[in-house]
């Protein structure tokens, strides 16, 4: 985890630093000449799953807008920044006067970041509009993400985009844009990114100074995102799934040792997004086996297999709430896995 950007992968370049941007052309296009149209929306709803490019296509967007911000005299395309250039140099620092990022605040007392955007950040929006109130350049906000945003925070948001302020643009993240308030949806603009293929992936990772063969596996677990890439190769992604399999192709012993060597990993104390990237893959296993059940005609173990899906966020909140032992948690979701899909 970078000290500069909290909560970056490991290997991960931060969106406001990096100059490159691999299978998102269409939606670059597409913002670029919207823009230049001079009727371009005020708020744009960035979607997609995690880790694909959502942030860095924001800030190469805010980047664009902010160096040309005449729409008529902009250029047709959006082009890699310049790392020597001001007004990168100002983005990539959080310095520029003229973007604000947010995110998840850092806890002053853990030194991680929050669970959520709060009402406070928000209001930091607020803020940052009337301190600029009487500049004529643009104003852009980007929010990342959406989805992290908590109730107030949601509303507060919500107030601004219902009445923007002039020359204000809004490009909001969302990895589940369904989750969002309607309201909320009903104010931007959706531009859908997709996972990346192969090819874009390999060339994103290649960016990022791993090769291809020390990757390849990677690439075809991860499912488009660079940033599942990094968790499997980074964090232990890859044996975490190995170890799974063998839960589930043994039995007796072998099972239970097996269960005790995933505990072991996913619980160590720092180790939040191998953690997480365990509680996600499980998710994905649970619907991949309940899918197969629904297929084969067994309803009741299908249902009885998506109910246990529908746990786990709770498991999750009842550990973190009551602060349980982190490997019983997981040794249980385990035996509670074992149990619904034998």
């Amino acid at each position: 985890m970078s000290e500069q950007t909290p909560g970056l992968l490991d290997g991960a370049i931060a969106p406001a630093e990096n100059t490159r941007l691999f299978g998102h052309d269409a939606a670059e296009d597409f913002l670029a000449q919207s823009y230049r149209s001079g009727k371009g929306h005020h708020a744009i709803l960035i979607e997609g799953p995690e880790g694909i490019g959502k942030a860095t296509l924001a800030f190469r967007f805010a980047h664009h807008v902010l160096s040309h911000p005449d729409p008529a005299k902009a250029p047709e395309r959006i082009a890699d920044p310049d790392p020597k250039a001001l007004e990168f140099r100002q983005i990539a620092a959080g310095a520029s006067h003229n973007l604000l990022h947010l995110t998840r605040p850092v806890d002053s007392k853990t030194g991680r970041m929050k669970t959520a955007i709060t009402v406070d950040e928000v209001r930091r929006a607020g803020r940052f509009f009337a301190q600029t109130t009487g500049s004529d350049g643009w104003r852009i906000v980007i929010v990342d993400t959406a989805d992290d945003l908590n109730r107030n925070a949601a509303n507060a948001i919500l107030k601004i985009l219902e009445e923007p302020p002039r020359r204000s643009l809004f490009l909001v993240l969302s990895h589940a844009p369904g989750k969002l308030l309607p309201t909320i949806r009903s104010r931007c603009l959706p531009l859908m990114l997709r996972p990346l293929g192969d090819e874009d992936l390999l060339q994103a990772i290649g960016h990022l100074g791993i090769s291809a063969e020390a990757g390849q596996r990677g690439v075809s677990e991860s499912g488009g995102s660079v940033g599942q890439f990094l968790k499997l190769v980074n964090y232990g992604g890859l044996e975490i799934i190995e170890a799974l399999d063998a839960i589930l192709t043994s039995k007796g012993g072998a099972q239970r040792r097996a269960m005790h060597r995933v505990a072991d990993a996913v619980s160590q104390k720092d180790n939040d997004t191998l953690f997480d990237f365990f509680i996600d893959h499980v998710g994905e296993l649970l619907v991949s086996e309940a899918r197969k059940a629904a297929l084969s005609g067994s309803t009741s173990k299908a249902a009885s297999i998506a109910d246990q899906h529908g746990r786990i966020a709770e498991w999750v909140a009842q550990s973190e709430a009551y602060n349980l032992d982190r490997k019983q948690t997981i040794l249980s979701l385990l035996e509670e896995i074992v149990r619904v899909i034998s």
